[in-house]
């Protein structure tokens, strides 16, 4: 049966892309449903198991009942632990009804862009970027302004190309430190610099992504934007969650800071579009937010470890290099030295994307090529697995690069 062109959908739905990552985790499915061995290095997620106070603390909310309805925004309990975590870690002086919490930290900032962006308005996002926040700006209707930021800025924004960015158009800017894909973490004075231009700019809101707080290396500190400069916490829009930081991530639950008019449009759009968060998740992250913080510290020192591992085999690897990343669980390798190769397959390697399905279907290695960050040529490489598969997969990368001609 031949289908009739989809004349119905959004127009800014044909503007949005599928998310990169998710392609290659499709593709990695499909490989392995034909009986191929992959090691897939694509998934941002922690591979440790949730906590088990945690998961028991969800098993006690089933046995007890609590699997009824909670209010759009959240359990009061929760956001009250959501608002004193930011109060003792962050130095935010927010109350819990100045809190959200949503199904994950994507929903929370779609919504505060869906919530406040209209058609003309610009965001400004440095690149390399997380993959979805350009796609949630198109969705929205407004524009995404990509300021790309070069290894020699450490991969961050600076002050200059923030100024030289910004229009009267602009309505947001997007932060991320740590960094998805690069790892980079702002320090507090990188910070406040950037907050010097943004006060000059009184109508620009900022969305801070702080979701990889708790995993910085090298005893850094960590600094969120509304603590650096607080002048700037009325128009701040701090999101965090329990992801990564708690092994979480299919828990869905996301939860942000910031003035209490946006967080106020969020609850209403929230309200008409998925109500409250699920009931279960959100009483396993009440468990992690006052439970104990062992489990941070100690997969922190894993994943410090497992990036020294991965640092030092890719910079051994013909054609590819690579810095250090300060946080998150990624490696960002520059691969422009494989770029002009033939492959033994006979692919010829012209882009970064050419590299990283190459090294699938040739190396049976899954990584993501930096275009689909916003900056090429690179290949993102997500360290969240055992040292043996990390080994394991370099070996593979290794022996891929040094056959190419």
């Amino acid at each position: 049966m031949t289908e009739t062109k989809p004349t119905f959908l959004n127009k800014h739905l044909a503007r949005a892309q599928p998310s990169a990552t998710y392609a290659m985790i499709a593709r990695v499915a499909e490989l392995r449903s034909q009986g191929k061995t992959i090691i897939s290095l694509s998934a941002g997620e922690p591979d440790f198991d949730t906590p088990a106070s945690i998961s028991n603390a969800a098993i006690d909310a089933i046995n007890a009942g609590f699997t009824r309805y909670t209010a759009v925004a959240g359990m009061q309990a929760l956001r009250e632990a959501v608002a004193n975590k930011f109060r003792v870690e962050n130095e935010l002086d927010v109350g819990w009804k100045d809190t959200i919490v949503g199904n994950g930290g994507k929903h929370v900032i779609f919504n505060a862009l869906a919530c406040t962006l209209n058609e003309g308005d610009e965001v400004i996002i440095p690149a390399p970027y997380w993959v979805s926040y350009p796609e949630m700006v198109c969705l929205a209707g407004a524009t995404p302004i990509i300021v790309p930021c070069p290894p020699h800025t450490g991969f961050k924004l600076t002050p200059a190309l923030l100024r030289a960015a910004i229009t009267p158009a602009t309505k947001w800017l997007i932060l991320n430190s740590p960094s998805n894909p690069t790892g980079a973490v702002y320090s507090k004075e990188e910070l406040k610099a950037l907050a010097e231009t943004l006060l000059d700019y009184p109508g620009v809101l900022i969305l801070s992504d702080d979701i990889y707080e708790h995993l910085i290396f090298d005893a850094r500190p960590f600094f969120t934007l509304a603590q650096a400069e607080p002048r700037l916490q009325p128009r701040v829009l701090t999101m965090n969650g329990v992801s990564k930081a708690y092994a979480m991530t299919g828990w869905r639950i996301g939860f942000a800071t910031g003035p209490r008019w946006l967080i106020e449009a969020m609850e209403k759009l929230q309200s008409q579009q998925t109500s409250g968060a699920c009931t279960i998740s959100q009483y396993a992250a009440l468990a992690a937010l006052e439970g104990p913080k062992d489990f941070i510290a100690r997969s922190r020192g894993v994943f410090e470890r497992r990036r020294d591992l991965m640092v030092r085999l890719l910079n051994a690897t013909p054609g590819l290099s690579c810095s250090s990343p300060a946080g998150a669980f990624y490696a960002f390798a520059d691969c422009e030295g494989l770029l002009g190769k033939m492959t033994p397959g006979g692919r010829l390697l012209n882009t970064d994307e050419d590299v990283a399905y190459a090294l699938l279907e040739e190396a049976h290695v899954a990584v993501v090529h930096g275009a689909a960050f916003g900056l090429s040529p690179f290949i993102r490489i997500a360290y969240a697995l055992d040292n043996a598969s990390l080994e394991q997969s370099c070996s593979a990368i290794a022996k891929f690069c040094t056959s190419l001609k």
